[in-house]
């Protein structure tokens, strides 16, 4: 090849490259951020996987913390017929599953699964009508809409926690208790209260330890049945010694999958106890014929 014939393919070979510069240069960007993007969802499956695969606790609770006192009449007659039972848990963010990965793991869709795994051939609905932040007055205004409208056999009250977190007077918990508890005792479905939960930012409020033992009281009076949930995860804590961070979420007040789970599990347990302690009883007091 002739010197000019070199010059000219050189200048030809450079001109090329030099319009294919910026194409080149965006091709290996976007080479780059794939590889960071990859390397990211490597990294975050890792921890996906880690979190799943990592130990939970064993779910447990003393007998005397999940046993409710009072027989539930109404679910043993719904259970022994084979009917349909119906269940309303009505309550604030706890009970709509605040913290939970999904609808399918706050404690009222797990409570569903326990009682079917307990009563396979009773029809279980379990209507969650929880509402984040709400209080006993807030839950009262729409007792006719989200509680009495489903017809249930069973209502769980979860209450105290948002009065507690916002420095409300107990008096006015137990005035709202007790006409709230009133209300469903008359429409003759049985109850079941649940207090708060026990969690950092419930437990350092001066009235935490008032409401619960005023829940505990007014349950008590009224004669209507109580899940100490408060008890239970003070129990987790102080005796399992299990970390907050393993039953709570990170914002240290709401409950997580595995604490809604058991939960879930140890109150399916409680009602199944006592709707049958109910039927026993009835046995037991019925007149001989």
């Amino acid at each position: 090849m002739r010197g000019i014939e070199r010059q000219d393919f050189h200048d030809h070979v450079v001109s090329q490259l030099c319009s294919w510069g910026p194409v080149i240069r965006v091709r290996m960007q976007l080479a780059a951020c794939l590889s960071a993007a990859l390397t990211l969802a490597a990294g975050a499956s890792t921890d996906a996987f880690a979190q799943s695969a990592a130990p939970q606790p064993v779910c447990v609770g003393p007998a005397d913390l999940v046993r409710l006192d009072v027989p539930l009449k109404r679910v043993a007659q719904r259970i022994a017929g084979g009917l349909p039972l119906t269940i309303v848990a009505i309550g604030s963010s706890s009970t709509s599953g605040a913290g939970a990965s999904s609808p399918a793991n706050n404690y009222p869709s797990r409570l569903a699964v326990e009682l079917h795994a307990q009563f396979p051939r009773v029809p279980v609905t379990v209507h969650n009508r929880g509402v984040g932040g709400e209080t006993s007055r807030d839950m009262l205004a729409r007792f006719d809409r989200d509680v009495f409208a489903e017809k249930p056999d069973l209502v769980i009250w979860q209450a105290g926690s948002n009065a507690v977190l916002r420095n409300q007077p107990l008096d006015g918990a137990r005035t709202l208790l007790r006409e709230g508890l009133d209300r469903l005792k008359a429409s003759g479905v049985d109850v079941v209260l649940m207090n708060p939960q026990y969690a950092p930012k419930v437990i350092t409020k001066q009235d935490a330890d008032g409401m619960v033992d005023l829940i505990d009281l007014t349950a008590k009076q009224t004669n209507v049945a109580l899940f100490q949930r408060f008890a239970l995860m003070r129990y987790w804590r102080l005796t399992e010694d299990i970390p907050f961070s393993t039953f709570l979420s990170p914002d240290e007040l709401h409950m997580n999958d595995w604490s809604y789970g058991c939960v879930a599990k140890l109150l399916a347990g409680a009602v199944a106890e006592a709707a049958t302690r109910a039927t026993v009883t009835a046995i037991a007091t019925s007149p001989r014929r």
